[in-house]
């Protein structure tokens, strides 16, 4: 096993599906249209080409988190249904590796705390992602009952703080002082 091939792999492709002139949902109808009856949509491919790998990579994933978490979460912000469908239950798979290693997953909460901040800020998430995230993520835990209330607090968790990085995101372009000052004391 060598950790620095499969990390450059995964920063790789996550980097290819991430780049700016694949981003379907920035180009006209028409642009879009001929892109994907030519090519189809190269992102899903890879996507689901890191989701196969990172279930292939057994024991070996507690050495990727939390450095992966802000890579994967990158690709599964990409407003694409079936690829955000198929890459978010790695987080899960990510708390369950770290759960089973140390009896919790603090560093995978922590870190995908904080590289949500600047992914939201940077113009990324939605309000589907943070329907999907939560459930998804609540769906993957009822299958162990053991961290089910722990999974369910963190995604409580990331969903107040989702919401109200978004909240913030829009009411930074209002003309209002006031709606712009309450929601920055909220999301304090």
């Amino acid at each position: 096993f060598n950790l620095q091939l499969w990390n450059n792999y995964f920063h790789l492709a996550v980097a290819f599906i991430t780049q700016d002139s694949l981003q379907l949902e920035n180009f006209s109808h028409a642009k879009y249209n001929k892109i994907q009856n030519k090519y189809g949509d190269m992102r899903r491919l890879i996507g689901f080409a890191i989701r196969d790998m990172w279930y292939k990579l057994g024991q070996n994933k507690i050495c990727f988190i939390p450095g992966m978490v802000g890579p994967i979460l990158e690709m599964t912000l990409i407003p694409e249904v079936e690829l955000r469908k198929a890459t978010i239950p790695i987080f899960f798979d990510m708390m369950l590796c770290e759960y089973q290693r140390t009896g919790e997953f603090r560093k995978f909460e922590n870190e995908i705390i904080l590289k949500l901040d600047h992914e939201v800020e940077g113009g990324r998430g939605d309000e589907h992602y943070m329907q999907l995230f939560e459930s998804i993520l609540t769906e993957c835990a009822r299958q162990y009952p053991a961290i089910f209330t722990l999974v369910e607090s963190f995604v409580s968790l990331v969903k107040g703080l989702l919401e109200k990085l978004l909240d913030y995101r829009t009411v930074m372009n209002d003309e209002s002082k006031d709606n712009r000052m309450s929601c920055t004391v909220n999301l304090l």
